[in-house]
């Protein structure tokens, strides 16, 4: 176990909601990303064309500005390492379902959230990958907890 003191903990929260709050503005001003790398998955019978967002600038931006979403079209979030992750929609106008997965692919739980929340939708045990699609797309599909996903960085 280690120890971080006080004082670069507060440093390192400090420059993680710069970074968050910068890319944030940066999104609201730029409109939508685009040009991400895009995987397959598969989902039972189901394709989905994920964009991936890896990098904490990437990730930071996500889905915000976008207007719509192809309806097999998401976002795939990787992380370096497992653990909680929280989302919310701040600047993200389309409503959507998320899913928690875990490093098998398997999904740990999924959540809908509301356009433009600050609510937070937290993965039910570390996980390194988060998947966002339009909101309904698990539940229409009967993709829960316990699915497997196919085809993404996790192991075959």
């Amino acid at each position: 176990m280690f120890n971080i003191k006080p004082a670069a903990s507060r440093i390192g929260l400090a420059a993680a909601a710069l970074l968050l709050s910068t890319s944030a503005a940066l999104a609201q001003a730029q409109g939508p990303q685009t040009g991400l790398p895009v995987v397959e998955l598969g989902a039972g019978m189901h394709l989905i064309h994920a964009e991936v967002a890896r990098t904490d600038e990437q990730r930071a931006i996500g889905l915000m500005n976008r207007r719509d979403m192809p309806a097999n079209n998401g976002m795939l979030f990787v992380f370096e390492d497992a653990n909680v992750q929280c989302f919310w929609m701040r600047n993200t106008l389309i409503p959507l379902a998320v899913a928690f997965v875990a490093d098998d692919g398997t999904i740990v739980n999924v959540d809908e959230m509301k356009p433009l929340s600050d609510a937070s939708h937290c993965s039910a045990k570390p996980v390194r990958y988060v998947l966002e699609m339009n909101k309904g797309w698990f539940d229409k599909r009967g993709l829960k907890a316990g699915t497997k996903l196919r085809g993404g960085p996790w192991p075959k």
